[in-house]
């Protein structure tokens, strides 16, 4: 029997079913993953900052569950302005206590594990959005050599061979590893296949996200599939957890 090891949360923009289907199979035995909807039906830049305001409350609900970590787990939302990545992992912390990250944070952290520093990316988004990612990227040193999105919005009906196809195209020598984004653009299928093809790290909104989600909830173990970022570097380095302030909740019943 298999030991209840850890409970992650996520909050997923409400027309996105990729990040539940591909976290599900994703998931290292005694991993569950649990997620609630913040309403998302279109990718205009007014609608990713929206999503910021509906956070706490959201997060607050995931941490009647008792977690072990919490994910925003829309890559566009929290990137859209520089600092938004941050700005709502504190939220998520100051309203729970629970260790939290995002899709924008996750990516960075996985990028840094596995020496990319030189990426070509790969997306569904209109250009503008893939403009604000490559700033973003910028921002953390690390240099886009290639890029192209698709101008499609909620691209969960694209089967998988399609961002295998994509990540072919922006692929060049420049680049130390792919990034293929958006949590709703499916890629679980195609990862081990490309990186085994290209010859180097292939990095997507997905793997990144859970694997960060289970270095901040402090999982040890292993996880069978989703590149080598999952399968070798899940727990390769533990740093010692930060201590979260009180949620709001606790310091209300202190006083």
């Amino acid at each position: 029997m298999t030991d209840w090891k850890s409970k992650l949360g996520f909050i997923v923009p409400s027309w996105n079913t990729v990040m539940e289907y591909e976290c599900q199979r994703l998931a290292p035995e005694g991993v569950s993953v649990h997620f609630t909807r913040i309403a998302h039906t279109n990718d205009e830049e007014e609608t990713l900052l929206h999503m910021i305001h509906e956070v706490p409350a959201l997060a607050g609900l995931l941490a009647h569950a008792k977690l072990d970590a919490i994910c925003f787990g829309c890559t566009g939302g929290s990137f859209v302005r520089p600092t938004m990545d941050r700005e709502i992992s504190d939220l998520i912390e100051e309203k729970t206590g629970i260790p939290a990250t995002t899709t924008a944070t996750a990516l960075v952290e996985a990028m840094r594990e596995m020496s990319v520093s030189r990426v070509a990316l790969a997306s569904p988004y209109p250009q503008w959005l893939n403009n604000r990612l490559v700033t973003f990227l910028a921002g953390k040193e690390i240099q886009v050599v290639r890029e192209k999105g698709l101008n499609t919005e909620c691209p969960a009906f694209l089967p998988p061979e399609r961002s295998m196809e994509l990540a072919r195209e922006v692929n060049c020598p420049e680049a130390d590893g792919i990034f293929i984004s958006c949590t709703n653009f499916r890629a679980l299928e195609g990862v081990d296949d490309l990186e085994a093809e290209l010859g180097k790290p292939v990095l997507t909104s997905n793997t990144t996200a859970l694997w960060h989600t289970l270095r901040k909830a402090g999982f040890d173990g292993r996880a069978l599939r989703g590149g080598s970022l999952m399968r070798e570097h899940l727990t390769a380095s533990r740093s010692k957890p930060l201590e979260l302030r009180q949620p709001q909740e606790l310091r209300r019943q202190a006083r």
